[in-house]
């Protein structure tokens, strides 16, 4: 009976301390609600913003998405000075996959620090990339390396990362070696050069080469049919073509616009006028400088010769005869460049679409759209602004008819 009586009294005693566990979780204070007083009582911008983060990452643990970004979303609406308050607003919805609210929030904090914030351009640069948006990647990365005086592991190996989509695959091996002088112990970059392709590897040679054009061995105006990856050849080219080469790239990243065109000029003086890096490279610098009809004629050169090789070409010549107003010829580029490339790049489809709508093309508009649309959602992505824009084309296309 004893035995009995004890075993009643401690199940009594423990049912009494779960009731009280669960009585002190029921009064326990609501952490979001406990934050959200603290964000009504914060003393400055950057501290509000601070809670609010730690409030949408609450939101998010608890499984609730649409009003964690809805709090982002108050970040990213206010007209506040606070760099460091945008910068992670940025991460967190890049980790969302909230591609342009991060954007904007980089360029916000960016913008607030007068340019100078090298690791929201680092940030900027990779997301700029995900998106297609190769040129702009291109400056962003850039900008980051300049404010690090060309010392930032990370964005020079992502800097190699746009390289290396564009088809410029020699200066992506460049990047990440710089990345590997910086930072020896960079995984990534040791990973990318070892799988790196070696289809645009320049070889210095003792004796200079004949010119680029016969070790392409490619004809103007087409594609030859050996002009595939299995068929390209490294470039040849002697110490001091190369080392004009080099110049003429370190200017260009530095910003200095006539020397790099200078010394792209005398490469190709060395080359029969013709060597396809240094071609497009130099058209990049050429329109920094509002020369467009040559920088036109440069990436002509390439496509006609090389641009399998180099779709990239296809891409620039697109954005040239838009900024010329020559629409049709645009259009076929860029449709020329989201056809070549491999995998596409969203944003071809994108810049084409544009083009068409220009042309008054509302249907050829709307598969353009169609197109961009599905490939972002293959890759879990839906931009908020698609649904009314594929409404609107619909509707032009329906009228067209």
């Amino acid at each position: 009976m004893l035995i009995q009586i004890s075993t009643t009294l401690a199940q009594t005693q423990t049912r009494a301390r779960t009731v009280a566990a669960e009585q002190d979780v029921v009064n326990a204070p609501d952490p979001v609600a406990s934050l959200r007083e603290q964000i009504a009582g914060a003393p400055n911008d950057a501290e509000r913003h601070r809670l609010q983060l730690k409030v949408a990452d609450l939101l998010l643990t608890g499984g609730h998405r649409a009003e964690a970004v809805a709090e982002l979303n108050k970040i990213a609406e206010s007209n506040s000075f606070d760099p460091i308050g945008f910068y992670n607003l940025g991460n967190t919805f890049a980790r969302l996959g909230e591609q342009e609210p991060a954007i904007a929030a980089y360029r916000t904090a960016i913008e607030q620090r007068k340019g100078r914030y090298s690791r929201a351009y680092n940030n900027l640069g990779v997301l700029l990339l995900r998106t297609g948006r190769w040129d702009e990647a291109q400056e962003a990365l850039l900008s980051a390396l300049k404010l690090e005086s060309f010392r930032y592991a990370e964005a020079s190996y992502n800097l190699g990362r746009v390289y290396a989509a564009k088809g410029q695959n020699d200066l992506a091996a460049r990047e990440w070696r710089r990345a590997l002088v910086v930072d020896p112990q960079h995984d990534a970059a040791t990973q990318a050069i070892a799988r790196g392709r070696t289809d645009e590897t320049i070889i210095v040679a003792a004796k200079p080469a004949k010119s680029a054009a016969a070790v392409v061995k490619t004809s103007p105006g087409k594609t030859s049919p050996g002009n595939t990856p299995a068929t390209w050849k490294p470039f040849v080219i002697d110490q001091g073509t190369y080392d004009l080469l080099q110049r003429a790239r370190s200017a260009f990243e530095r910003g200095k616009m006539q020397q790099a065109v200078d010394n792209f000029n005398r490469v190709l003086s060395r080359q029969d006028g013709y060597f396809p890096p240094a071609n497009i490279e130099l058209s990049t610098a050429l329109l920094r400088l509002n020369r467009i009809d040559d920088a036109l004629s440069n990436l002509l050169e390439v496509s006609k010769r090389d641009g399998s090789r180099y779709p990239i070409s296809y891409y620039h010549l697109a954005r040239l005869y838009e900024m010329k107003g020559e629409l049709k010829l645009a259009e076929a580029a860029f449709a020329q460049a989201a056809t070549t490339y491999k995998p596409t790049n969203a944003q071809f489809l994108l810049d084409l679409s544009r083009v068409r709508e220009k042309l008054g093309d509302f249907k050829g508009s709307l598969d353009a759209m169609e197109s961009y649309l599905k490939l972002m959602q293959e890759h879990g992505q839906r931009p908020s602004w698609s649904d009314e824009r594929i409404a609107d084309l619909r509707s032009k296309a329906t009228r067209q008819d």
